[in-house]
């Protein structure tokens, strides 16, 4: 309900009023490795822990759920997360391409598809500057939550429009200016920086103007031992190890991991009667929430046409380019948080990343926000019609399916 840690057991269960089972069927698909599943057999990490490999396990799993429950005339949304969203931009051109599969739509929820924009390993590649443009916003975005700012704004949507034009122009400037950097044009932009995200000057400057992810969480409330979350920098804990560079944990995980993992361990024993079988040995199945794969993950990824070998630091936006090109009706939304500053927002237009492909437009009633939608590779992520209006579109679908399910 907070940013605060949750207690530890006993947890509650409640029913989730906002559920989309009354309308339609909702898949959840455990990675290999995790949930109830186990990997088995020769060379497994091998065959399933890396970009492609997941991929080709997910849409192999897919097209045969399809087929085994005759859901091949149905509707069909894609869903990612963090990864899955890496995921999900693969799996939407493999299932076209390798199945015959065309989806519906494709939801995608603190995107990490270009993993050369990423802000948390941005020091490992020096000649990238753009991780932390794009980081700067959800900087901001948790110094003001946190009260670190020298000037706490009270608007923080127009402190953050303001915060994003200096990224893309002042900041940007000063970043490609590289070591030719005048010593004005450093201190001004220094002190623009710490009014932006509350960082000190002197420690901006010695960072040279580039701070991380980890530096930013290490360093916001490091005068009090704090660190700050990753995936929703809001929550805070105190520092493992003061004097180090970045977090040791994730403030956020360690807050509701506990209640999570319990919670649906005695809700699927108890409740579901799942998860106790004696035919395991000692009647015990544990629900792994993780693989612990990520040191034997390989992050090489062949992009549709590319010639040679799989490369490393996926960017999966070629997949998805592709998946909607051939598919113009495939529609894609966006969605991210200021506060997520594992993933930041991305304010790239989509239409320039994606090959500037032309697509129709689609009208939508007059009722929505806006009169016309544009789904396509033309989505724009600057002024965000389009994930706007997706939303609106799936939820006037939803609805009408709720009302012939009741008139049924």
């Amino acid at each position: 309900m907070d940013d605060q840690p949750t207690p530890a057991a006993p947890y509650k269960v409640v029913n989730n009023d906002d559920s989309l089972l009354d309308a339609t069927d909702l898949v959840f698909i455990d990675a290999p490795g995790t949930g109830y599943g186990r990997v088995i057999g020769k060379d497994r990490d091998k065959a399933f822990y890396g970009t492609d490999p997941d991929a080709a396990a997910f849409t192999d799993f897919i097209a045969q759920f399809l087929s085994r429950h005759g859901r091949f005339n149905s509707p069909k949304y894609l869903f990612g997360e963090s990864y899955g969203t890496t995921r999900s931009a693969i799996i939407a051109n493999a299932l076209r391409e390798d199945k015959g599969i065309d989806l519906n739509g494709v939801i995608l929820l603190s995107q990490i598809l270009n993993y050369g924009n990423s802000i948390d390993r941005a020091q490992s590649n020096p000649s990238n500057d753009q991780p932390y443009v794009l980081g700067l916003p959800s900087f901001a975005a948790t110094a003001w939550y946190h009260h670190k700012l020298p000037n706490q704004p009270g608007d923080l949507k127009a402190f953050l429009t303001e915060v994003e034009h200096f990224a893309l122009t002042e900041y940007a400037s000063a970043l490609q200016d590289g070591t030719g950097i005048s010593d004005e044009k450093l201190k001004a932009t220094a002190e623009k920086l710490h009014h932006y995200t509350g960082l000190p000057v002197d420690y901006i400057i010695k960072a040279n103007l580039r701070v991380n992810g980890g530096e930013f969480a290490k360093t916001l409330l490091g005068d009090q031992g704090i660190d700050t979350g990753r995936l929703d920098s809001r929550f805070s804990g105190p520092s493992m190890d003061p004097l180090g560079q970045t977090p040791e944990y994730d403030p956020q995980s360690a807050a509701m991991e506990s209640a999570y993992v319990a919670a649906f361990n005695d809700y699927a024993h108890t409740t579901l009667h799942y998860g106790a079988d004696p035919s395991f040995g000692d009647g015990y199945m544990e629900y792994r929430v993780s693989a612990h794969s990520i040191g034997k993950w390989s992050f090489t990824h062949k992009q549709p046409g590319q010639r040679g070998q799989a490369r490393g630091e996926p960017n999966v936006l070629p997949d998805l380019a592709a998946a909607m090109k051939a598919n113009p009706a495939l529609q894609v939304m966006l969605n991210q948080a200021f506060t997520t500053s594992g993933r930041p927002i991305s304010r790239v237009c989509m239409k320039c990343v994606i090959y500037r492909s032309r697509v129709r437009s689609r009208k939508i009633s007059r009722s929505s926000n806006m009169r016309r939608a544009i789904w396509s590779t033309r989505i724009c992520l600057r002024c965000m019609k389009c994930t706007i209006t997706f939303r609106s579109l799936l939820q006037g679908r939803i609805q009408n399916r709720r009302n012939n399910l009741k008139q049924a």
